[in-house]
């Protein structure tokens, strides 16, 4: 492990205290930084990978490995802007993911570093204003397969993953993460439900070996103006879904721009009894699939979430910058976090609707 059981358990009480104090700012785009960084392919492969027999060019993970430099000139830059959280760099950071590329086998490395790099920036951070705490959010993407729907329309039988497999992906990446220095593990942009479920089973059956439980951050994509994960379950649905895996927060992110996504935020304000949080895209992609929603826009909208009690973590997602969370950093400061709602027990069930059972 990067650190000690005490360094943990102190930063857990840090994070905890800091969430009821005010909302947390969350990093904004990683690979819209990288991009701008304009990477070759030598970039990507470095030393270690110049043999490969693929193109490497944009698979930004892999530069934890070949230019921790320039992943830690990003986290630098949100810290600037006055993020509490910063993502690691490891969206697509499970052999499902790194298969494209032939690279299963760095997996471990590329998110151990890509932990190590997060830490250190945030360390850094921290040590300059201990009354400000930064903290790193092992970043888990949702893989390029789901396990809920078929990927050949004329056989929706067929899966081309099993559970079993995305378990083991997700809790291989999670080991490298927590042995990085991650404080929470973010399962984020779930756009099929039941790979969220493999991912937080795979995520408990590590923390079961190891002893120790990290919190984790549960965040889903709403992928149409019908208010449905692509596997179909509404907002509310979603979450009893995931209810179970007692998490840290649950939120929404990616797919839309701020003003199209708020009314599935509230949904989730109003029926989870856990943190939320919400970073939007900068509005929607053009057609050269560029974001073209000014800072302060998205800040705007972001601002009257949170004077609405909507919010407890906010941040952005494609086409974010570190002008957007600067902007949004700003827009929040001083505005209290979303109250905690009491939710009476009750039988909660879902399917692609919620069902809550009538008390007797």
């Amino acid at each position: 492990m990067f650190d000690t059981p005490e360094q943990r358990k102190e930063r857990r009480a840090a994070l905890k205290a800091a969430a009821k104090d005010r909302i947390l700012v969350l990093d904004g785009a990683m690979g819209t930084m990288l991009q701008r960084r304009k990477l070759n392919e030598a970039d990507y492969r470095g030393e270690r990978f110049k043999g490969a027999n693929s193109d490497l060019k944009g698979n930004h993970d892999l530069l934890n490995i070949t230019r921790p430099d320039v992943i830690g000139e990003v986290h630098r830059e949100y810290l600037d802007a006055g993020a509490d959280l910063i993502e690691t760099n490891t969206f697509s950071g499970t052999t499902i993911s790194q298969a494209d590329y032939h690279l299963e086998a760095a997996v471990d490395d590329i998110n151990r570093e890509g932990a190590r790099i997060a830490r250190l920036a945030a360390d850094e951070y921290t040590a300059k204003d201990p009354s400000k705490p930064r903290f790193v959010a092992g970043a888990i993407g949702p893989t390029n397969r789901t396990a809920s729907l078929s990927p050949d329309v004329n056989r929706p039988d067929f899966r081309n993953v099993t559970f079993d497999e995305l378990k083991d992906a997700y809790r291989q990446q999670a080991r490298g993460l927590v042995e990085g220095g991650a404080d929470l593990l973010l399962i984020e942009t779930i756009f099929d439900t039941l790979n969220a479920k493999a991912a937080a089973f795979g995520v408990y059956e590590l923390f079961d070996e190891l002893g120790e439980e990290w919190p984790i951050m549960i965040s889903g994509t709403i992928t149409d103006l019908s208010g449905r994960t692509l596997s179909g379950q509404t907002t509310e649905a979603f979450w009893n879904s995931l209810r179970h895996t007692k998490p840290f927060s649950v939120g929404l992110n990616c797919a839309f721009g701020a003003d199209l996504m708020r009314a599935y935020v509230a949904e989730l304000s109003r029926v989870a009894d856990v943190p939320v949080s919400a970073y939007p895209n900068a509005g929607l992609p053009n057609q050269f699939g560029e974001y073209d929603e000014e800072p302060h826009t998205t800040a705007g909208h972001l601002r009257e979430w949170a004077l609405s009690g909507l919010l407890n973590i906010v941040g952005g997602c494609c086409g974010t910058t570190p002008d957007h969370i600067r902007a949004i950093a700003d827009s929040v400061q001083g505005v209290k976090p979303r109250r905690i709602p009491t939710i009476p027990p009750q039988l909660r069930l879902s399917g692609l609707e919620p069902f809550a059972v009538p008390a007797a």
